[in-house]
């Protein structure tokens, strides 16, 4: 029974809740911690009808956190590899509960407070999101830059770009279903690993909901081990590798609509036959066709960065799937990549026709050599593209599998199952 609390009543197939601690020499403040987490154990045991484990996921400590462990009655996984979010992956697999509190070994987190975030587990939720802005921010617990940059910065950019609604995305008290955590395939070795389980479970319409948390100063007679600025960008690099859309979308979308419209002016002032008129000269139109083409390159990764997601399972179907699926194969890229080289190469066929019917004469209007040229580009790039987007689906030349999933079919399932055993348990 190493690792379980002394509960009367422990059920043969082991705890309903872990209370996993990442550790890194926290010898100072682990004894108050696991105190603090039994004492809610026994809460969740008394108001709710749980048993419990304490997991304590050691990272490598070299001042005797593992024997201090020990002693107190936590179970001790060892993680070898490196990082906050290595130690917590490491300890949510060993652990033994259906529900997962995560929570920091210095103290700065008051146990107690996840009996709430465990009720609402039972009752349906996938994943329990502290709040230290709903809560409360001990005066010293918190960085300035953290409290009113970093923090905020970052949770609205999360919110933004993946539609979390969460008011505090780096809070360190969290809790969530084992179903959930496995659903999420969790990777992240660092401190992005707290943005990586609110993207994913956003993107995989997880149940997320928030219980206000008090910050409390830690307890620790050393510097943390997070690094703002650095542990910061890493934070928004990963929001950034997670989201096509604003990463690659965008900015094509953006280059795109700008490319369209000086070709469209130039190319209505040239049919006009005014091209002097026309408020974009030759330097536009070539700035015009390579931003035509760097938005087929970002499109492109775009696609690509989606496909791999939705291989990943990370990554639900988009709108424009279901509508393309039809051509969305790579017999349709090829095709319609050959049209526009074909296109292309007429194109600028003409131009050599015209250029030398008036003896070779310099052109003054370069926008039929840039149209030739940039459908030329897009054409290769369009035939290129399919044969990576199949690469990154497997190898299939069809892109997008319309095949109905079962996913909420089990998650309704799951979902019905913790409700009747908490119901049962709380009487």
């Amino acid at each position: 029974m190493s690792g379980l609390v002394a509960i009367s009543g422990e059920r043969a197939y082991g705890p309903d809740v872990s209370i996993v601690m990442p550790c890194l020499d926290e010898a100072k403040s682990l004894p108050a911690c696991i105190a603090n987490a039994r004492a809610a154990l026994e809460r969740m045991r008394a108001d709710l009808g749980l048993s419990g484990e304490i997991v304590v996921a050691d990272n490598g400590s070299t001042d005797g956190s593992q024997l201090i462990a020990r002693a107190l009655g936590a179970r001790v996984v060892d993680v070898q590899r490196r990082g906050y979010g290595a130690a917590l992956i490491g300890g949510m697999q060993a652990a033994s509960g259906s529900y997962l509190v995560m929570g920091d070994a210095d103290g700065s987190y008051d146990f107690t407070e996840s009996v709430a975030m465990v009720r609402t587990l039972a009752r349906g939720a996938d994943l329990c999101m502290g709040s230290r802005f709903k809560g409360g921010i001990e005066a010293g617990a918190m960085p300035w830059k953290n409290r009113y940059i970093g923090n905020p910065v970052l949770t609205f950019i999360l919110n933004l770009f993946f539609g979390a609604s969460v008011s505090d995305a780096h809070c360190g008290l969290r809790a969530l279903t084992k179903e959930c955590f496995e659903r999420l395939a969790l990777g992240g070795a660092g401190m992005e690993f707290a943005s990586e389980m609110i993207i994913k479970a956003a993107l995989k319409r997880q149940k997320i909901v928030e219980t206000p948390v008090i910050l409390r100063r830690d307890l620790r007679e050393r510097a943390p081990h997070l690094r703002p600025w650095r542990d910061g960008w890493r934070h928004l690099r990963y929001l950034l590798m997670l989201s096509p859309a604003w990463v690659f979308a965008a900015p094509a979308a953006f280059a795109a609509a700008l490319s369209l419209v000086i070709l469209g002016v130039a190319g209505s002032s040239a049919l006009l036959g005014s091209p002097k008129e026309s408020p974009f000269g030759n330097y536009w139109i070539i700035l015009a066709g390579a931003l035509l083409g760097l938005s087929h390159v970002a499109v492109l990764l775009a696609t690509a960065s989606h496909l791999y997601g939705r291989r990943q399972g990370y990554r639900r179907p988009a709108l424009w799937e279901a509508r393309l699926a039809r051509w969305a194969t790579l017999e349709a890229m090829l095709v319609s990549g050959a049209g526009a080289m074909l296109v292309g190469l007429a194109i600028l066929l003409g131009v050599l026709s015209y250029w030398s019917g008036h003896h070779f004469v310099a052109i003054g209007n370069v926008l039929p050599a840039v149209l030739g040229t940039t459908l030329i580009v897009l054409g290769a790039q369009n035939a290129l593209g399919g044969f990576l987007l199949a690469i990154i689906n497997g190898n299939e030349a069809r892109f997008v599998d319309l095949s109905p999933p079962r996913r909420r079919q089990e998650r309704t399932g799951q979902e019905s199952t913790r409700q009747r055993r908490f119901d049962r348990a709380t009487g």
